[in-house]
């Protein structure tokens, strides 16, 4: 292991984007590394980059395999595996789970969009089973307990006194040479006291068999589990890679007693992509009652709301020409841009309505006031907003590859909809002004044809 570790660890090092490599070895068939890539101005490529470039040239060293995954400023949930995202399976039966998780592991390596698929389980231990011949053990005189006490004896570190100083004290462990506890051929040379005090051959009494067994058995929620992991393809998104896992799950047919959930940070991309309709749509109708309340009016909050569909998909527009996904953080930038977007119509809004309540103009006039008189503050604003955005959108420190998407959602949402609110807004006004007038002639078209008959 450590030979082939340091193997990986040169040809980690052979990259012109690796600044230094620590490694270290946590078991007899696991061991980590640690990379640090230089500053992104010398590298100018990012780390899934460098993954995606390590990734060929590690494959071909025998015997080992090294998986590769940006580290995370924070961690949510699930437990720490090998790869960046995590689907884990649960049943009670042992066997059962081993078998439909690789059957599960099998077909997602087929799948190209995603990399480095692999588990937590750890089957290919080697086990050395002493199945006793209990007739031929009887015969001697020896029971199954005296074989169990010479195996701990040998093999089990037995604690057999205490010798005591005048300070201290020290244990006195009985054990096997530790040279003859190297190979499972040691069984043969062990012998076992019969009760007439000969020394009988284990290997007379006993038969050997080797299997596969397991190396740790991870639980979660008390229930065993085995989670799968798997890293995505350049230009793949989390939500096409989660779609892909759950049909290839159900493509599988596992039994209902196999229950399969994602974990980590997938688990809680899935979670948002659930609440977040519930939260956009909680929000509009928050924006809807307060602007309500404040114009006293049911139709113009919808003036108002309707200069947010052209930030959205400004928004839209935006990432997909620099390749980025609709992500938690990209889909903040959308939530920001509710807030700021409005204000443009909040502006001509407000002051068409004051203007038509207090000054008697009429709807185009009014309008027509407001976009001349709102055009200097509602620039200066939305200038502010986008300025502001300006270094998120292109920033390339350390850590502004999570920054990026919302800044660059929230600039793009700006300019879109700058175009066309300025424009739209007006028309959607005067829609609903003269919309809200005829209908309320038509409410009052009633009350006069029955007065006329009254008078008649």
């Amino acid at each position: 292991m450590s030979r082939l570790q340091r193997k990986v660890a040169r040809g980690v090092m052979a990259d012109p984007a690796v600044a230094t490599v620590g490694s270290f070895i946590s078991s007899s068939n696991n061991g980590s590394m640690f990379i640090t890539l230089k500053p992104l101005a010398e590298r100018k490529v990012s780390a899934d980059e460098v993954i995606a470039r390590l990734r060929p040239k590690l494959a071909n060293i025998e015997g080992i395999r090294l998986f590769l995954q940006p580290v995370q400023d924070i961690r949510v949930g699930g437990r720490s595996t090998k790869t960046l995202y995590q689907y884990s399976l649960q049943t009670t039966d042992l066997n059962e789970l081993n078998y439909w998780s690789n059957q599960l592991m099998e077909k997602l390596k087929t799948l190209p969009q995603l990399k480095d698929v692999t588990s937590d389980q750890l089957t290919s231990g080697l086990q050395a089973n002493v199945e006793i011949d209990r007739d031929a053990a009887a015969r001697l005189g020896i029971s199954p307990a005296d074989i169990d006490n010479t195996l701990y004896d040998a093999f089990g570190q037995r604690q057999v006194s205490t010798l005591y100083e005048r300070y201290n004290q020290f244990h006195v462990i009985m054990e096997a040479d530790p040279k003859e506890q190297m190979d499972p051929s040691a069984l043969k040379r062990i012998y076992v006291k019969s009760k007439s005090g000969q020394q009988v051959p284990l290997s007379t009494l006993a038969k050997f068999t080797f299997s596969n067994s397991y190396l740790s058995v991870n639980h979660q929620g008390q229930f065993p589990a085995v989670t799968l992991s798997f890293n995505l393809a350049p230009g793949v998104a989390l939500g096409e890679a989660t779609a892909l896992v759950e049909k290839a799950t159900e493509e599988l047919r596992m039994p209902s007693r196999v229950q399969g959930r994602f974990q980590g940070t997938a688990q809680v991309f899935k979670q948002s992509l659930t609440n977040m309709p519930l939260l956009f749509f909680a929000s509009l109708v928050t924006v809807y009652i307060v602007l309500g309340m404040l114009y006293e009016s049911l139709v113009h909050p919808i003036t108002i709301l309707l200069s947010l569909p052209s930030a959205g998909v400004g928004a839209l527009l935006a990432l997909m020409a620099f390749g980025y996904d609709l992500s938690l953080v990209s889909f903040i930038g959308l939530i920001l841009l509710m807030g700021i977007v409005k204000k443009n119509a909040i502006m001509m809004v407000d002051f068409a309505l004051d203007a038509e309540r207090n000054e008697g103009l009429s709807p185009e006039q009014a309008i027509y006031n407001a976009c001349v008189i709102r055009f200097r503050p509602i620039m200066m604003t939305t200038m502010a907003a986008l300025l502001g955005s300006v270094p998120l959108a292109v920033g390339y420190g350390i850590g502004s590859e999570l920054r990026r998407p919302l800044g660059i959602a929230v600039v793009g949402g700006l300019l879109f909809s700058q175009a066309l609110t300025l424009f739209t807004t007006p028309v959607v006004y005067l829609f609903f002004e003269h919309l809200r007038r005829w209908v309320k002639r038509w409410r009052r078209a009633p009350r006069a044809e029955a007065a006329v008959v009254v008078d008649g």
